[in-house]
C-alpha cells in the first residue's frame, strides 16, 4: 500500500511494506523523498519522524540540485569513459570479430560489428562494466567475511538505478551496482563491506555506524569520494 504525505513544501512517497525498519531515500533528479516503513506503523508516526529529518532530507535535495550529472552516452570516438577512476578516450573498432573491449594505455578499443547502433555499444559496454565489478568483487567479498565473521549466499552485479549496493539479511544475499567499476577501486570495497555489515545489523542505526567504524575506519572518505564523482542516478539513504 502506498500513501502521500505533505511536510511543509516537500511530498514524501510512503510505502507500507513487511519490514521491521523505517526506510529513508531521496532520489535523484528532483530530489523525490520515499519512506518504506512497517505495514502496522501509524502515519502519524511516520509523519512525526519525517518531520524529525527534514534537514537532512532538505541537505540533500540540494546535492542533487547542485551536483554535476554525467551526460548521456553516445558510444563515440574519443567519448570519456572511466574505469576504475581513470579516464579513458573511447575508440570503436567496428570489425567482423566478437564484440569486446580491450583498454591500452589511455584508450578504451569497443570492438563491434560493422553497423552496430548505440544500443548494441551499450549493451557490450555494460555487459563488460558487469564482468569487471564481479571479478573484482569476489576476493573482496572473501577477504571481508573471514574478517567479519560473516557469511553471504550469493553476489548479484547489476545495473542499479537507484542505489550503489543492496543487501537482502534474510536471503543473504548482496547486490552491487555495476557501474562501481567506473569509480576508484576503494569505492567497492566500501560498498562491500557496508552491505556485508548488514549481516550483521540491518538498518543504518548507532550499532551498524559503529561496525563500520571498526572494520573499516576510513568508510567516511570513500563514501565522501563516490558523493563527489558526477552521479546519474544514485540515491541518498538515510
Amino acid at each position: 500500500m502506498t500513501e502521500q504525505i505533505q511536510i511543509g513544501d516537500i511530498s514524501v512517497d510512503v510505502i507500507f511494506k513487511d519490514i521491521k525498519n523505517v526506510h529513508l531515500s531521496v532520489h535523484p533528479p528532483t530530489g523525490r523523498v520515499r519512506i518504506s516503513a512497517p505495514a502496522h506503523m501509524k502515519l502519524d508516526t511516520i509523519r512525526v519522524y519525517a518531520i524529525s529529518k527534514i534537514d537532512w532530507i532538505k541537505k540533500h535535495q540540494k546535492k542533487f540540485q547542485e551536483q554535476e550529472r554525467e551526460t548521456p552516452r553516445e558510444y563515440l570516438e574519443r567519448e570519456s569513459h572511466y574505469v576504475w577512476g581513470k579516464r579513458y578516450l573511447l575508440k570503436v573498432n567496428e570489425a567482423n570479430q566478437i564484440a569486446a573491449v580491450e583498454l591500452r594505455h589511455t584508450q578504451m578499443v569497443l570492438t563491434v560489428r560493422p553497423g552496430s547502433g548505440v544500443a548494441k555499444r551499450e549493451a557490450v559496454l555494460s555487459a563488460w562494466y558487469r564482468e569487471e565489478v564481479r571479478k573484482a568483487a569476489a576476493p573482496l567479498i572473501e577477504k571481508w567475511e573471514a574478517v567479519m565473521g560473516v557469511q553471504s549466499s550469493r553476489c548479484y552485479v547489476q545495473r542499479m538505478k537507484t542505489k550503489w549496493g543492496s543487501c537482502n539479511p534474510r536471503a543473504r544475499h548482496i547486490r552491487l551496482n555495476s557501474d562501481l567499476a567506473k569509480k576508484p577501486r576503494g569505492c567497492l570495497e566500501y560498498i562491500i563491506v557496508h552491505e556485508l555489515t548488514h549481516l550483521l545489523e540491518p538498518s543504518h542505526n548507532t550499532r551498524f555506524t559503529a561496525l563500520m567504524d571498526q572494520f573499516l575506519p576510513n568508510w567516511k572518505q570513500y563514501r565522501t569520494e563516490l558523493n563527489r564523482i558526477p552521479l546519474s542516478h544514485v540515491e541518498w539513504e538515510y
